[in-house]
C-alpha cells in the first residue's frame, strides 16, 4: 500500500485519529473548566457565608439602636412626668426622687416653655445669654422632633428635646455598619452580581456588578426572578429598610465558562468544516488542472494528424475521379479542427460574443441528426421570425448541446424521439433537451453531472460534466435535469442570460 494522500484508508486513518485527539483535547479542557467552576463555586459559598454573619450583626446593631431609641423615649415621658408632679404638688412635699430624675439627665438635651415659648427650664443645652425665648436657630435645632404638650395648673407648657450624645453616636455607628455592609456587598471580590430591593421589590437600595439597564423598569422583576430561581432571597432589617430583600447569581465568570465547551465544539466543527472544504478545493483544483491539461495535451495531438490529412486531400485533389471523396473527407477534417478547437478552450477565458442563438441550436442539431441512426426522430421547437441575442461562445455551445443529445440517443438505445424546446422571458433562455429513454432515479440528478459519473458499459463519464463546466463557469448560467421519470425519458435545462 503506498503512503499516499489520494488512498481513501490513509485519510480515514488521518481523520480518526484528528478526532482521537480532539476528543482528549476536550476532555482536559473540561475538566480544567469544572474544576474552574468548583473554585469559583467556593468563593461564593465563602463570600455568602460571610455576607450572612455580616447581615445578622446589622441586625442586631438595629435591634439594639431601636432599644435604646425606645429607652430615649420612655425616659422623656418620665421626664415629662416628673416635671409636672413637682409643679402641680405643695413646695413641702417630698419630691426628691423628681427633682433627682430631673437633676440626672445627663444626656438628653431638654428645654422646657410655656405656652409662649418662654424658656421655662433647660438640661444639656448652652442657651445663648439673654435668650429667654425659644426662636431662631435655637427652635429649629428643636423642631426636629415633636414636643410633648402637657398642662398643670392650668399653665401649658412644651417639652422640646434632641438626640441625646449616646442616640447620636449610636445612629452614626449604625449608619456606618449599614453603608460597610451595604458596600462589602455589592462591591465583592468574586464580582458576583447583587440586587437589594425594599420589601416590595419595587426599590432598588444598592446593586452591584450589573447592568443598570437590567435593573431598570420592567427588566428589574425578570432579574430579580432570574436570581430568585438561581439562589433563592435573603431577608434583611436595614434601619431603613424593614424586611430588605438580597438577590444574586453566579459571576459571569461562572456563566462564561458553562458556554466554553459549547464554543469549543463550535470552533472545532469550524476548523473541521474548514480542512474538509481545503482539501475539496485543493482536490478540485489538482483535477481541473488535470483536466485543462488533458484537453491540451489533446488538442495538441490531434493537430498534427490534421495538418498530415490536410496535405494527403491536397495530393488526391490532382485527380478528378477522387473530387468526391476529397469533399467528403475535407469535412471530416473541418469537423475535426472544430473538436480541436473546443479542446483549446478548455482552460482559458472564450470569448463570449452576441449572437443569435437560434442558428447555432439548428447547425448543432442538424450535424447530429445527419450522423445518428433513422430510428431517432429529431424534433425542434424554435421561435419563429425572431432573434435571440445571446453572448455566447458557438463552438462550446455547439459542444454542449452534442454532449446533450448523444446522453439522450443512449439513453434511448438509439430508437426514440429527441426534442428541443427553446423558449424565453424577458432576461432569460431557456433550452430543453428531452428524450424518451429509460430515465432516471431523482437521487442521480446531480451526480449524472460529476466526473467519471456513467452508467453505461463504456465511456467515461465526462460529458455532462463539461457541459456542466461550459455552461456555468463560462456561460454564467444553469444547467440541471428538470425532470425525469423511469422508462419514460429525462428533460434537461440549460438556462443562459441575456445581454443587459
Amino acid at each position: 500500500m503506498k503512503y499516499s494522500l489520494k488512498n481513501p484508508k490513509l485519510k480515514w486513518v488521518f481523520l480518526i485519529v484528528g478526532f482521537v485527539i480532539i476528543f482528549v483535547f476536550f476532555v482536559e479542557i473540561n475538566q480544567i473548566i469544572v474544576q474552574l467552576q468548583q473554585e469559583e463555586q467556593k468563593k461564593i459559598e465563602l463570600w455568602a457565608n460571610a455576607v450572612s454573619r455580616k447581615a445578622r450583626f446589622v441586625e442586631h446593631t438595629t435591634a439594639f439602636f431601636n432599644k435604646a431609641a425606645q429607652e430615649e423615649q420612655l425616659r422623656l415621658q418620665q421626664f415629662v412626668k416628673a416635671h409636672q408632679i413637682i409643679l402641680s404638688q405643695p413646695l413641702d412635699a417630698e419630691l426628691n426622687f423628681y427633682y433627682d430624675f430631673i437633676v440626672n439627665n445627663k444626656n438628653i438635651p431638654v428645654i422646657i416653655t410655656d405656652e409662649f415659648n418662654n424658656i421655662q427650664l433647660s438640661q444639656n443645652v448652652d442657651i445663648p445669654e439673654g435668650q429667654k425665648v425659644l426662636v431662631g436657630s435655637l427652635l429649629k435645632r428643636f423642631s426636629q422632633n415633636p414636643p410633648f404638650e402637657y398642662n398643670v395648673s392650668g399653665m401649658k407648657f412644651k417639652l422640646y428635646y434632641s438626640e441625646s450624645s449616646v442616640y447620636t453616636n449610636l445612629k452614626e455607628t449604625l449608619k456606618y455598619f449599614t453603608t460597610t455592609f451595604l458596600d462589602d456587598l455589592v462591591n465583592n471580590s468574586v464580582l458576583i452580581p447583587v440586587v437589594i430591593t425594599d420589601s416590595t421589590e419595587s426599590i432598588v437600595i444598592a446593586s452591584g456588578n450589573i447592568a443598570k439597564k437590567d435593573i431598570r423598569g420592567d427588566k428589574l422583576k425578570n432579574t430579580i426572578n432570574e436570581m430568585k430561581n438561581e439562589n433563592g432571597v435573603w431577608t434583611i432589617n436595614l434601619p431603613e429598610f424593614p424586611n430588605a430583600r438580597i438577590f444574586y447569581k453566579h459571576s459571569h465568570f461562572i456563566t462564561a465558562l458553562q458556554y466554553y465547551p459549547m464554543i469549543f465544539i463550535l470552533i472545532t466543527i469550524f476548523f473541521v468544516f474548514l480542512i474538509f472544504r481545503l482539501f475539496k478545493a485543493m482536490k478540485k483544483t489538482e483535477e481541473t488542472a488535470l483536466w485543462i491539461g488533458m484537453n491540451k495535451e489533446t488538442a495538441h495531438q490531434l493537430g498534427t494528424p490534421i495538418s498530415a490529412l490536410v496535405a494527403w486531400v491536397e495530393y488526391l485533389r490532382l485527380k478528378p475521379e477522387n473530387k468526391e471523396v476529397c469533399n467528403e473527407i475535407t469535412k471530416d477534417i473541418n469537423r475535426l479542427n472544430m473538436i480541436t478547437q473546443r479542446f483549446s478552450q478548455i482552460g482559458t477565458n472564450p470569448e463570449l460574443l452576441p449572437q443569435n442563438i437560434i442558428p447555432v441550436v439548428q447547425n448543432a442539431m442538424a450535424y447530429l441528426s445527419s450522423r445518428s441512426s433513422k430510428k431517432v426522430n429529431f424534433v425542434l421547437n424554435l421561435p419563429q421570425d425572431t432573434e435571440i441575442i445571446l453572448p455566447i461562445n458557438q463552438c462550446l455551445i455547439e459542444w454542449t448541446l452534442e454532449n446533450l443529445s448523444k446522453n439522450a440517443i443512449d439513453a434511448m438505445g438509439g430508437i426514440g424521439t429527441l426534442t428541443l424546446d427553446l423558449t424565453q422571458d424577458s432576461k432569460r433562455v431557456f433550452i430543453d433537451v428531452s428524450d424518451t429513454g429509460k430515465g432516471m432515479p431523482k437521487k442521480q440528478f446531480k451526480k449524472v453531472f460529476e466526473a467519471g459519473f456513467t452508467t453505461k458499459e463504456r465511456g467515461w463519464g465526462m460529458g455532462l460534466s463539461l457541459a456542466k463546466r461550459i455552461i456555468e463557469e463560462y456561460h454564467h448560467g444553469k444547467i440541471f435535469v428538470k425532470q425525469s421519470t423511469i422508462n419514460r425519458g429525462t428533460t434537461f435545462r440549460i438556462v443562459l442570460k441575456k445581454e443587459e
